[in-house]
């Protein structure tokens, strides 16, 4: 009993929100059944080093709400088990674009009729990444983040609990406790995918990596280290740069392209040159979509699978799990290879 309902006294949370969300999440769990006394005023305030007017708001609150009632003399006891509260999920995105809509819709789909999810964008920028976050910490029982920086957020995210926390995308170091994650492994996924395609590329004298910066593009750091590793794995040449110009686009080579902005360009270009994809140039994109489905034919792309991104996610919200899973990348072949 003395463990039943715990405080985390470092939380941003109200205390007397802990101790209600405790109480509702002990009854889902099954914890704590109908009929079942709770710990006294006096009780829970001494075990938790929490002041006594703290407790009576939150049971005066779970009373209102029917979850419990209080017999004279006797304490606080269940009334109502059927208490699953409609989940409001905050959902941090960096910037939206057509593989996010796969994820968002995926993940929506998932989760029960009534869940309400409010997208926010930080778009790159680490002070509103921190002000959406900490402006919000009271209002939603899930948060959904996609920490897309090449700088250690854990700081600003560790102020959120953690069992209201998904991390989407990518993995963020230093986070403490227990939380729930779906990422892509951004070195190996990459490094696996291209040697996958060893066979298509060596009919081309180079690789280029177009990162595309400051187009809104987020390119992790575990990307170029996953090219680097695999030019030095299987001697191929690769070069990276940070933006693409015409005179780039030469016959006989390839290109890694991230930014949809670079691939409108390049296929454009390739066209002005009268040069073939997939004979006389070869292309590959980041990120699958519909439009590279049937973009010239097909763009091969690397890409993970976010509608399956978004139903772990969903599942994992839906079966309150903590876990850290990988969402692996592939390289999908089509004809601009």
């Amino acid at each position: 009993m003395k463990d039943l309902i715990k405080i985390d006294a470092q939380s941003k949370e109200p205390k007397y929100q802990q101790i209600l969300n405790e109480v509702i999440s002990s009854i889902e769990k099954g914890t704590l059944n109908h009929g079942q006394q709770l710990p006294s005023i006096s009780e829970l305030s001494g075990w938790q080093n929490v002041a006594k007017v703290t407790v009576a708001k939150a049971y005066e609150d779970l009373r209102k709400r029917g979850v419990i009632q209080a017999k004279h003399g006797k304490g606080f006891y269940v009334a109502n088990t059927e208490v699953r509260s409609s989940l409001n999920i905050f959902v941090l995105f960096d910037t939206l674009n057509a593989y996010k809509e796969t994820l968002y819709f995926a993940l929506k789909e998932g989760l029960p009729e009534g869940a309400q999810l409010r997208l926010f964008f930080h778009h790159y920028d680490r002070y509103l990444f921190e002000s959406l976050i900490s402006n919000n910490l009271n209002d939603y029982n899930y948060f959904m983040i996609m920490p897309h920086f090449n700088e250690d957020v854990s700081e600003v995210i560790n102020r959120i609990p953690k069992d209201k926390l998904v991390i989407i995308d990518k993995a963020v170091e230093n986070l403490v406790g227990e939380y729930a994650a779906v990422y892509q492994d951004f070195e190996n996924d990459i490094h696996a995918a291209l040697a996958s395609g060893l066979d298509l590329l060596k009919k081309y004298k180079k690789l280029t990596l177009v990162l595309s910066k400051g187009q809104f593009q987020f390119v992790p750091d575990g990307i170029i280290e996953g090219f680097t590793r695999f030019s030095k794995d299987f001697g191929m040449t690769c070069e990276i740069t940070d933006k693409l110009a015409p005179e780039l686009i030469r016959k006989g080579e390839a290109y890694l392209m991230f930014s949809d902005r670079n691939l409108i360009d390049f296929v454009k270009n390739v066209h002005q040159a009268k040069l073939q994809l997939g004979k006389d140039i070869g292309l590959i994109s980041y990120d699958d979509t519909p439009m590279k489905e049937i973009l010239e034919g097909g763009i091969t792309v690397i890409s993970t699978d976010f509608k399956q991104m978004g139903r772990t996610i969903s599942k994992m919200v839906n079966e309150k799990l903590s876990a850290q899973i990988a969402n692996p990348s592939q390289l999908i072949r089509r004809k601009s290879l």
